[in-house]
């Protein structure tokens, strides 16, 4: 990032290094959680990542600042998944036996997971939270409102199967002012494949939002 943005990261609870913590299994609470928490300390220009499930709880995250306090992001940028307002169209993942949980992982994220999956133990671990991860993601229910008053821009992986060209175009009815569509070769974890590439044009994309303040 420029050298004047700091980067701030949310962790959620059972996920990576907060793995023996209780998992949360709702985006409305995650959203009401994190008003509650960085509210007050938004007293400076902000804008909002998120990647797949991060970017509804940006996008959330974002209406709920605006209600509450009347605060809103710079920029909002998403990445890997389809508009809110698109319903999901797959069967509910979370719902799955232990077993049948781990093959459909494996069967769509593969390639990023093989670690989890060649150590019995570690999957015991993670499974908790990967499991949350889709509950919130399968259960979230899109309310309908008023668009957001900051751009959009949403990154897509070109050979991303969870989310098509249309999909992620369809985040430009999410805003009343501007939208930008970035796509690049990779699939769903795109952002970490073609990472340099990736955070390149994240970087270029945020100094541009700053030059438009200054």
């Amino acid at each position: 990032m420029p050298s004047d943005v700091e980067v701030i990261g949310i962790q959620m609870p059972g996920q990576e290094s907060r793995f023996e913590e209780r998992p949360i299994k709702s985006v409305p609470l995650v959203v009401k959680t994190l008003a509650s928490a960085i509210h007050s300390k938004l007293d400076k220009p902000f804008a909002f990542f998120g990647h797949s499930l991060g970017a509804f709880i940006g996008f959330e995250l974002a209406r709920q600042l605006r209600h509450q306090f009347g605060l809103k992001p710079l920029h909002l940028f998403v990445s890997g998944i389809r508009a809110p307002q698109i319903p999901n169209s797959r069967f509910l993942m979370h719902q799955l036996p232990e077993d049948g949980f781990l093959k459909e992982l494996n069967r769509r994220y593969g390639g990023m997971m093989e670690e989890v999956f060649e150590d019995p133990d570690l999957a015991q671990e993670l499974l908790p939270g990967l499991r949350a991860s889709f509950e919130m993601y399968e259960s979230y229910q899109y309310v309908n409102g008023d668009p957001l008053d900051c751009p959009i821009t949403a990154f897509g992986g070109l050979q991303d199967e969870t989310a098509n060209q249309e999909d992620l175009e369809a985040w430009s009815k999410q805003t009343k002012t501007t939208f930008a569509l970035r796509t690049m070769p990779g699939n769903h974890f795109f952002i970490h494949l073609e990472r340099e590439h990736f955070l390149r044009i994240l970087s270029n994309e945020v100094s541009k939002t700053l030059a438009g303040i200054s």
